[in-house]
């Protein structure tokens, strides 16, 4: 008896545990992500700029809400929110009460499909199925039909009136102390939202310091940013790969991105140029996908430093 039953029953005990804490224990496990990078014009001081990213804010989650207040400490010089806040209709109000202490200081932001359509059901597996297929959102897919439209309006109106620099498809700047830091966003590639002619040109050469920002890291922004000359260029909207196997890593990152950078610094190459990309591995994930394993939570105080040599 024990023979026959004792295997399966093990199994299944530990694929309990394991969905329980995928489920309830690893998605409030939130991280800060600390990062120093060599981007800056030698001699100019240091920056320090707080990522967020992929809130996906459903009603009632009140540790992720007083998780997201509590950045607030680290007193970044400049905050930069890479999209997909929402995952409720209804969860405008928390996003700007969890936001409100950031909001205090200089930011800007971009949006992520999730800010403008609900999500809805879907199966983890189709993840695989699209990268296998090389399709993505709306890259190489239909377009979306009666779609839930998110109130992104409001959304927009409330971090507009804290000040923060609306980077959809635009350049905008902040001045930190007497330092101007010039910012080139992008809508959402995942959406063929983006438009990089818009934008196209690299730097003004009138900044200290300029970089990328975008929600999802396709390659072809990523060239694109690159190619014109971007030190840096930040993003969201992987996850981390959202489910991943200890000691290997990612399976999917939902764009064509690989899974070598699905989250952290890494760097990336264009027509003979070089940048620094970080993509964050966000605080949320799709209210009917609630799952992280292997890829905690996380925000991202980076550090911005003088460039080495």
């Amino acid at each position: 008896m024990r023979a026959r039953y004792g295997v399966p029953l093990g199994i299944t005990a530990v694929g309990t545990a394991g969905l329980i804490y995928a489920a309830g224990i690893e998605p409030r496990s939130f991280r800060l992500r600390r990062v120093t990078v060599p981007v800056l014009p030698s001699g100019m001081r240091p920056l320090r700029v707080l990522q967020v990213s992929d809130i996906h804010m459903v009603g009632g989650q009140r540790k992720k809400q007083r998780w997201l207040r509590s950045l607030a400490g680290l007193r970044p010089d400049f905050v930069i929110n890479t999209g997909d806040n929402l995952s409720d209709p209804e969860g405008v109000p928390e996003v700007l009460d969890a936001l409100g202490p950031l909001m205090e200081f200089p930011g800007a932001y971009v949006f992520g499909s999730n800010d403008y359509y609900g999500p809805r059901p879907r199966n983890p597996a189709r993840y695989l199925l699209e990268k296998v297929q090389g399709r993505h959102g709306l890259n190489g897919n239909p377009p979306v039909v009666a779609a839930l439209h998110n109130p992104w309006e409001d959304l927009r109106d409330g971090f507009d009136a804290a000040g923060w620099q609306n980077l959809t498809n635009t350049r905008g700047s902040l001045k930190i102390e007497g330092v101007s830091v010039e910012l080139t966003g992008l809508d959402d590639p995942h959406i063929k939202r983006d438009r990089y002619a818009e934008v196209a040109g690299g730097p003004s050469g009138t900044a200290d310091f300029s970089m990328g920002v975008v929600h999802a890291p396709y390659l072809r922004v990523l060239d694109a940013y690159t190619a014109d000359g971007y030190p840096l260029i930040l993003a969201g909207h992987t996850h981390g790969g959202q489910l991943c196997i200890p000691f290997y890593g990612a399976l999917v990152t939902n764009c064509d991105l690989d899974t070598d950078r699905v989250k952290g610094l890494s760097t990336h190459t264009s027509q003979g140029h070089t940048a620094y990309l970080h993509v964050s591995a966000g605080c949320g994930a799709n209210r009917y996908t609630p799952f992280r394993f292997a890829c905690p939570p996380e925000a991202t105080l980076l550090t911005l430093v003088g460039r080495e040599g």
